[in-house]
């Protein structure tokens, strides 16, 4: 053995590779769970799904340790081209695909399907720790925040036009990387906000949440400055202006309706606003103005996205999730019968091969999407727990690893594979339980297919190998 691969072995992270041929072992096996025939048993059919998932995973690991043998300079020396050559393959898909489900997302040679899409994110990763890692990069700097932007939504753009949503929904992980990096942390908070704000708009009338839009924002203003006569101002006037608007409505017999009279009055109450703070110089109110006004758009804007961008049965998917319809024999049907097979498992499961839910095919997808079903029933509580902790495992280590890098390259592509494979982990097991829209991404290494297994199995490896080089790399 030469000594460089002598080098490679004796500084390589084992538990990442110890972890990683856990899961894809584990994935292996409850793949074949998930589809397993009496009339094929045998595991090593090549002609049944868990047969090619064997040879997958065998081109997985030669991929894996190819990645390992390549100069880890190579990857930020390249990491544009790549980017650009993964750009050029989600257009060409677009035009050249082949249409599966609705979606025009993959390219078809013979028997063989290879999704771009998965590929697109170690790509992206590279490309955006190149960006990140330049000497005179600050993210603060508003040109720099917009072209670190532009290649994350780039290949989110693409995908979406495919449509896959699912897909393009994972891009939101980089923001994860850009918050180590330097982004400052009420832009998580306005996310959950906004996130808070959709459920609302979902689940209550228009006239509703701009009330409670309207008295949180006072509360922001009131906690922020600390004024409470300022704060009573304020409340007088959004009150006055309601009870004045409703009352000439009432009055008056216009028929507004409660929706417009509460946007006339909030009109008022912000032009009113603004004239106070000019004439008392409490130029601080303005925050809260900017939070109203933008909160307010944002919800007219989820009505329009919802009901005219997103297809029907993701509408469908997203009203089942908040309870606002049921249909346990429709668009509800797989995530129903999904939690029927974890919750029958109980704490230690059914046993191997013996779930019923899985052998009577009562799950759709169940050896991709909803894998994690197949592991609930048939090793319960403790099977889920375990396979949860594993990736808890890996996700630790690989923030543990990335902040012992001596290259800004390397711990910003770290925490952009952390980060990739934590969206995955979380969206995937909370849609299989029924805490998340169904949005159709796989589970890493345990869901079915050879673009999802190659393309985590190269996000994990080019840092495995930037960890490796971290005493040269620099």
């Amino acid at each position: 053995m030469p000594i460089r691969n002598k080098t490679i072995w004796s500084k390589i992270d084992w538990s990442l590779l110890i972890l990683y041929f856990i899961l894809i072992i584990l994935g292996w096996i409850s793949i074949y769970a998930a589809v397993y025939n009496e009339e094929r048993q045998y595991i090593f059919d090549l002609s049944q799904r868990y047969g090619k998932q064997l040879i997958w995973t065998l081109f997985a690991l030669i991929i894996g340790f190819t990645i390992l043998t390549i100069d880890s300079k190579a990857y930020p020396m390249f990491s544009y081209l790549l980017y650009i050559l993964v750009l050029l393959s989600l257009i060409s898909v677009l035009i050249f695909g082949k249409e599966v489900n609705s979606s025009r997302s993959w390219f078809e040679i013979g028997d063989f399907r290879l999704q771009p899409a998965e590929f697109a994110k170690f790509a992206t990763a590279l490309a955006l720790s190149s960006f990140m890692s330049r000497q005179d990069f600050n993210l603060m700097n508003f040109k720099n925040l917009t072209i670190a932007s532009a290649i994350i939504l780039t290949p989110a753009f693409l995908i979406l036009l495919q449509p896959d949503t699912g897909s393009a929904l994972v891009y939101l992980a980089f923001v994860f990387v850009l918050y180590r990096e330097g982004l400052p942390g009420y832009v998580l908070v306005v996310g959950v906000i906004f996130i808070i704000l959709f459920i609302l708009t979902m689940m209550l009338q228009n006239w509703a949440v701009m009330l409670i839009i309207t008295m949180s924002s006072v509360l922001f203003f009131h906690f922020h400055q600390h004024k409470i006569r300022e704060t009573i101002y304020l409340l007088i006037i959004i009150i006055s202006s309601f009870v004045l608007i409703f009352g000439l409505d009432f009055f008056l017999k216009f028929n507004l309706g409660l929706n417009i009279v509460i946007i006339i009055s909030l009109s008022i109450s912000v032009l009113a606003s603004i004239v106070y703070a000019f004439r008392k110089r409490l130029y601080t109110i303005f925050p809260m103005i900017a939070i109203l006004l933008s909160s307010v758009l944002f919800m007219y804007s989820v009505e329009y996205i919802f009901y005219n961008i997103l297809g029907d049965h993701q509408q469908t998917r997203i009203k089942i999730l908040l309870g606002l319809v049921e249909d346990l024999q429709g668009a509800g049907y797989n995530v129903h019968q999904s939690k029927i097979a974890i919750g029958s498992g109980g704490f230690i499961g059914k046993g191997f091969l013996q779930g019923t839910q899985t052998k009577y095919n009562f799950v759709p997808e169940q050896d991709t999407d909803f894998i994690f079903c197949t592991i609930g029933e048939e090793w319960g509580f403790f099977g889920t727990l375990t396979v949860i902790i594993l990736y808890l495992i890996l996700l630790i280590r690989i923030v543990q690893l990335s902040e012992r890098q001596k290259s800004l390259f390397s711990r910003i592509y770290g925490y952009s594979v952390a980060s990739v494979l934590f969206f995955h982990v979380a969206v995937n097991i909370g849609m299989t339980i029924g805490l998340l829209p169904v949005i159709g991404i796989p589970l890493p290494f345990f869901s079915y297919g050879g673009s999802s297994l190659w393309s985590f199995t190269i996000l994990l490896f080019i840092f495995i190998k930037l960890d490796v080089s971290r005493e040269e790399f620099l």
